[in-house]
């Protein structure tokens, strides 16, 4: 691959099953069209036939995963976020006639979003403008109602409940994480802050590299219980056992380095933080609170520890809402009934994005010029937009200036978002230049 999986916006789970899989066989891909989950009958019938069933051990295979990423809780354990008994806030419509939209790709080419829909494996697309939706679609069997795997905008979700912890002063980001969790004596975040793990400058020995079976990120995967472990595993059984293991490399602070247990480990400080895991943390600050039309769910290992930095599940109308949060400082509501759910201080140290030089320390060839700051990936663009992303094809896109809001769901053949990340780029400030 031109950009490396261990480069990618990513998180892991079955992904990476899916990614060592094609590393040993690689499969001819199968169009958007053909690889359709329905089309092809997976998990239809009572009972599937052998040749249609999704488990756990081929769930991560291409076109199987397209299925899988609509069905994350069937395949492993999973902790739900509810949602509360309120009544859901319903999502004004200002739909748009989008037959006649085009947009030049990165291939020099004029396309539409049926096209663009169909290259780029698309499951779902939502799109608010000023809270209102003006473009919401679904491919591949989902509905407004399915909840879709996110992977890393895992870590985003995460990241805000941290944000929110340092602007309450509950948190201290020039504090060491050894200070909050002393269990990591010892490891990579001994010495590393609060603040460097959150922008992932601290310093661990770990390759996030899913096309190498030997890597610590394949490791971690089998740790976690994401990924099935081969016979001779001899290694942890669980995320919080793996994460002790680990240790430094070059010094904290230096350069940005994608490395999902970053994302674990602030996940863990909010957890120590607060004595509350994130499922209910998210519930009760922000999902219970925002309206949400769905309960959402997060992936655990076999000791109950939450997969912080990729085990998301939600709808595509319920990340567009927390988007929208976003995008008005933290507040939902109308102009009488206004919340602020998460700070404004919070929203704004996020937007402020990172160390712009430190940042291409990282080797993100398919993001010129932007900064990460707890969590997020921050543009830098004329918009202002800053964005969660995972990999097989998962955004929340916030442009601030353009008044949009775009959630974008996939299941990519590949894991690695590099090589379609341009494109996804180009159609989002084209949506956004439609509607503003």
């Amino acid at each position: 691959m031109a950009f490396l999986i261990a480069r990618a916006s990513a998180g892991i789970a079955l992904a990476a099953a899916s990614a060592f899989s094609m590393a040993q066989t690689p499969p001819a891909p199968l169009s958007a069209t053909d690889s359709d989950p329905v089309k092809l009958g997976w998990m239809q019938g009572s009972p599937p036939p052998a040749d249609k069933q999704v488990t756990f051990q081929n769930g991560g295979q291409f076109p199987q995963i397209r299925w899988t990423l609509q069905h994350m809780r069937e395949i492993v354990p999973s902790r739900n976020v509810w949602r509360g008994s309120g009544a859901a806030f319903e999502l004004p419509r200002a739909e748009r006639d989008w037959s006649g939209f085009t947009f030049t790709d990165d291939r020099g080419q004029k396309v539409g979003i049926d096209a663009y829909a169909e290259r780029s494996y698309t499951d779902a697309i939502v799109v608010l403008h000023k809270g209102r939706v003006v473009l919401e679609r679904y491919w591949s069997g989902m509905t407004p109602n399915t909840p879709h795997a996110v992977f890393s905008v895992t870590k985003s979700l995460t990241g805000v409940l941290a944000s929110q912890l340092i602007a309450e002063g509950k948190l201290d980001p020039n504090a060491k994480v050894s200070s909050y969790i002393p269990e990591l004596a010892g490891t990579a975040w001994d010495d590393a802050t609060v603040q460097q793990t959150l922008d992932m400058t601290a310093g661990v020995k770990f390759r996030e590299d899913y096309a190498d079976p030997t890597s610590e990120v394949m490791q971690y995967a089998m740790s976690s219980g994401l990924v099935p472990t081969p016979p001779t595993w001899t290694g942890p059984r669980d995320t919080i056992t793996f994460l002790k293991t680990l240790k430094k490399e070059g010094e904290h602070g230096a350069g940005f380095s994608y490395k999902t247990v970053h994302s674990e480990i602030v996940g863990w400080l909010v957890h120590r933080v607060t004595g509350k895991p994130f499922s209910q943390n998210l519930s009760e600050r922000i999902w219970t609170r925002m309206g949400a039309e769905n309960d959402a769910s997060i992936n655990i290992d076999r000791l109950g520890f939450e997969s912080m930095g990729s085990g998301f599940n939600a709808t595509a109308r319920d990340l567009a809402r927390f988007g929208e949060m976003l995008r008005n400082d933290g507040q939902v509501g109308g102009i009488f009934s206004r919340q602020q759910l998460v700070s404004k201080a919070a929203v704004d140290m996020i937007r402020a994005g990172g160390d712009r030089e430190k940042f291409k320390a990282g080797n993100q060839a398919a993001r010129p010029g932007y900064s990460y700051r707890n969590q997020w990936w921050i543009l830098h663009n004329a918009d202002g937009a800053f964005e969660a992303s995972g990999i097989h094809g998962q955004y929340v896109h916030v442009n601030p200036k353009a008044e949009v809001v775009i959630v974008r769901l996939g299941s990519t053949p590949t894991a690695g978002n590099g090589p379609l990340h341009g494109l996804h780029m180009r159609a989002f400030q084209a949506i956004a230049d439609t509607v503003r």
